[in-house]
């Protein structure tokens, strides 16, 4: 098998230079220029370079010489070029910061490295840095924070930086790693809200949510001896898609070929053929066993999205089985927003941690395809999984 050059992951980081500084001076938070000059007064100390640190060196104990495949993208100097850099970490660099950086800094950091195709966004704070991440990140970008604030009272932080490492080596080595989403939380700011008023009332509000990776396993669709139901895992594939007709509504519904895209098609009102590619137009019309050439008209014509399951213990996504879904219709479509990837955990398992693989017969294609990509494995339930252009000979 031949390896492609692709990285293991492309991964974004983003450092906030003065999170925690708060801390140990008693300040209990470290967001604004007030609180922060008055920090310094005191002597405090930032964490992030500390905690960033102990992340790096721990990734790199458990991926060994896997670590040299990580890709990284970074902002300059404090945000992240500069620990990198002294801990030998090569990155690409995508913008600096202004001289004195706040909270603009940040965002503009991430909403740059998510136009990067990175599969991970990981952020080095608190509370106030993970409200700028929700601010800025896309919809689509998973994002895991590195605990160094003064409160993180947020569910998108690991619970320490070697967790992180985890839950990163995890997702690097084909590990099941879920993709939930988890709220961001943060102080209620109060008209007198200084360090006193804190003391007498900790109230906290919800700013939204943000797709974090999580460790997974067999989380779900349990029975005796921790093995998974797949016949129960498929009726909760199909519910969520029953459940949730606005995934498809006036869209051109593509249904791939398998057992499982099988149950999806019967349960909508399709014939359905169990090898082939079926379509249900909007208004309930439908074309069994479309060809690649129907598919491309198709997808270029109305609005679409496609159902795709992968090949049991090989683990073929795309160019095994399905080659009606190829690179004429996958360019009409955007891969993060028109495609659900469908499959239970054991069969993920089956591939015993290898990547999916894609071999559209485009190798540029193939190459925009890799990357991290989320599994539909039951109701509402997602793992995040590497794919990769790695082709058999």
């Amino acid at each position: 098998m031949a390896e492609s050059s692709a990285p293991l992951l492309r991964l974004g980081l983003v450092v906030n230079p003065l999170a925690g500084i708060g801390g140990a001076v008693g300040l209990q938070g470290s967001d604004g220029e007030a609180l922060q000059r008055a920090a310094r007064d005191l002597d405090g100390k930032p964490r992030g370079q500390e905690r960033l640190t102990i992340f790096l060196a721990a990734l790199q104990r458990q991926l060994g010489d896997d670590f040299a495949q990580l890709a990284w993208c970074t902002w300059g100097g404090v945000m992240g070029a500069e620990v990198l850099a002294s801990v030998g970490v090569s990155a690409r660099v995508l913008g600096e910061p202004a001289a004195q950086t706040s909270a603009q800094d940040t965002r503009c950091a991430v909403e740059t490295l998510c136009t990067s195709q990175i599969d991970l966004l990981i952020f080095v704070g608190g509370d106030g840095t993970a409200r700028d991440v929700l601010a800025a990140i896309d919809d689509n970008t998973c994002a895991l924070g590195l605990p160094a604030g003064v409160k993180m009272h947020s569910g998108v932080f690991a619970i320490s930086p070697n967790a992180a490492a985890d839950v990163v080596a995890g997702l690097a080595q084909g590990s099941l790693v879920g993709r939930i989403e988890r709220e961001v939380r943060d102080y209620v700011p109060a008209s007198n809200d200084t360090p006193t008023a804190r003391h007498q009332v900790v109230a906290t509000k919800r700013y939204g949510e943000l797709w974090v990776p999580e460790a997974g396993g067999y989380l779900q669709q349990m029975k005796v001896g921790g093995k998974e139901d797949e016949g129960l895992v498929v009726q909760e594939i199909v519910s969520y898609f029953l459940d949730n007709p606005e995934l498809y509504a006036d869209k051109a519904m593509v249904i791939g070929p398998g057992s499982t895209c099988l149950a999806i098609k019967q349960a909508l009102g399709l014939n359905g053929t169990l090898l082939g590619c079926d379509v249900m137009l909007p208004g309930g019309e439908a074309i069994e066993n479309a060809t690649s050439a129907q598919l491309q008209r198709i997808a270029e014509q109305q609005p679409t999205h496609v159902l795709v399951s992968f090949t049991r213990h090989q683990g073929f996504l795309l160019g095994r089985g399905n080659q009606q879904l190829g690179p004429g219709v996958l360019h009409a479509l955007s891969w993060d927003r028109d495609v659900t990837l469908i499959g239970s955990r054991t069969k993920l398992a089956t591939l015993e941690q290898r990547p999916l693989l894609v071999d559209t017969g485009d190798a540029i294609l193939d190459q925009q395809l890799s990357g991290l990509v989320s599994v539909l494995t039951g109701y509402d339930d997602f793992l995040l999984y590497r794919v990769a252009n790695t082709l058999l000979p």
